[in-house]
């Protein structure tokens, strides 16, 4: 029998289980994060700022740690993030900057904290000439020209990940991500439900990559389209028991699915053991590998490495948006937490989906990238779908008498007309723009009205 190498706790279901449970809330103290990753493109030649060129992202990091008061996150003494309080910039692997933002009740907050971070930066991405794009992917750099940052996981994770554009989903691609709560075991799971029923028809309303490399790639979200071809088996579709009502399905069944995903690598004493598909989470707790013994740690690092379109943690991650701008990443926020906050709506909003089929939804996931709005999904055309969803929304923003329906307005201006971000950049690129990536670019930085 191998020796143990580690002597820390070996993990148990229960444990792993408690991990979701204590992420219940109290009625009434939901709260909304938001995970915003935006480009660091040159303002001179719209390429990728690499990070550890002269005025690259290395230096960006440490001049406004040192100008704002945050501390370093370092990865083998390599700065990969800067933290203050409950809020992160951390670096996806091909420079991407993230800003992660401590939860909060009000979007009006999330977004005067957005706007005092880009105020305090601007100055100093002026001075290294970088523009942090709100957009889904580089406009010019392809990932054979992206380096990686200097991150132990990254490095790991891209000589494991075997779809044909993961790639392009590390190096090249930003999206959104937004956060919410629920209040007990039976609210999260149909919240997770719903989310990922309706997650694809977001991915339509909010495509925001069609122009990579500096042409047209015929889709409106190359982002999305690389997230289904990054690697099957943690990038999947919700499973069709958690999509059956009567299933049962409980936090039990999404670890269970988590444990049925192959293992990348574990960590010990900050060092990575990769482990590259050998065996999944089940097998890793019930026989271990080369004398390691899975940990609670473990599975967090594995959850962590698993990447649905909806995610199931202490709370609910869901994915699969663009990159937006011109005040639509708040409509992103908006739209959810009309959706899953209130009950009226939750109801309103599955009697709308459960028109839908498992197979009708699969397939539409699948054709999303392409057309977005455009897409039909069974007869209707997801146009109509969205413009139905957006209504239940706005009528519950409006009812909470907050003024959230605001965040809407945006949004509103293109979705009932069928059309998604990445119509009007096409619109604009096939005539004024005449193909120039500058003036995607200056469009893409006019100051937000909303």
């Amino acid at each position: 029998m191998p020796e143990i190498k580690n002597l820390e706790e070996k993990a148990e279901l229960k444990d792993i289980l408690s991990g979701f449970k204590k992420g219940c809330k109290k009625a009434g103290e939901e709260k909304v994060g938001i995970e915003f990753e935006r480009l660091p493109i040159s303002s001179i030649n719209y390429k990728m700022v690499d990070y550890s060129k002269e005025n690259g992202i290395y230096d960006l990091l440490r001049a406004f740690a040192k100008l704002d008061g945050w501390e370093y996150i370092t990865d083998d003494y390599n700065i990969i993030g800067l933290k203050k309080g409950d809020d992160r910039i951390t670096l996806e692997p091909g420079c991407q900057l993230e800003l992660s933002l401590a939860p909060d009740k009000s979007i009006s907050c999330i977004k005067n904290k957005i706007d005092n971070f880009n105020k305090k930066i601007t100055p100093i991405l002026r001075k290294y000439e970088i523009n942090l794009l709100e957009y889904g992917i580089s406009p010019v750099s392809t990932y054979k020209n992206i380096n990686l940052i200097p991150k132990k996981r990254y490095r790991i994770m891209a000589d494991y990940l075997w779809g044909i554009l993961s790639d392009v989903m590390m190096r090249e691609t930003a999206g959104i991500q937004a956060c919410y709560d629920f209040v007990s075991e039976e609210d999260a799971i149909r919240k997770f439900r719903i989310t990922n029923i309706i997650s694809p028809f977001i991915s339509a309303i909010f495509a925001n990559s069609p122009i990579r490399g500096g042409v047209d790639t015929g889709y409106k979200t190359f982002r999305g389209l690389s997230w289904l071809n990054t690697d099957n088996e943690r990038c999947s579709f919700m499973s069709r028991k958690l999509f059956d009502k009567k299933s049962g399905y409980g936090f039990e069944d999404y670890v269970e699915e988590v444990m049925k995903t192959p293992i990348i690598f574990i960590m010990r004493d900050e060092k990575p053991i990769e482990i590259l598909g050998k065996l999944n989470f089940k097998e890793f707790m019930d026989y271990g590998f080369e004398g390691y013994r899975a940990t609670t740690e473990d599975f967090k690092l594995h959850a962590n490495l698993y990447f649905p379109d909806v995610r199931l943690r202490n709370f609910i991650e869901i994915r699969n948006h663009d990159c937006a701008n011109h005040g639509m990443q708040y409509s992103v926020l908006a739209i959810y937490k009309a959706l899953l906050y209130n009950k009226k709506a939750l109801e309103d909003i599955e009697r709308l989906m459960f028109e839908f089929t498992y197979n009708n939804l699969m397939e539409f996931r699948y054709n999303v990238p392409r057309n977005a709005l455009n897409t039909k999904i069974g007869k209707y055309p997801a146009k109509d779908v969205a413009k139905n969803i957006l209504k239940i929304a706005q009528n519950v923003l409006k009812e909470n008498n907050e003024g959230e329906e605001y965040f809407l307005e945006p949004i509103l201006e293109l979705t009932p007309y069928g059309l998604s971000p990445a119509d009007v950049i096409l619109s604009n690129w096939n005539g004024n723009w005449n193909k120039d990536v500058s003036k995607m670019v200056k469009y893409l930085n006019t100051p937000n009205r909303y």
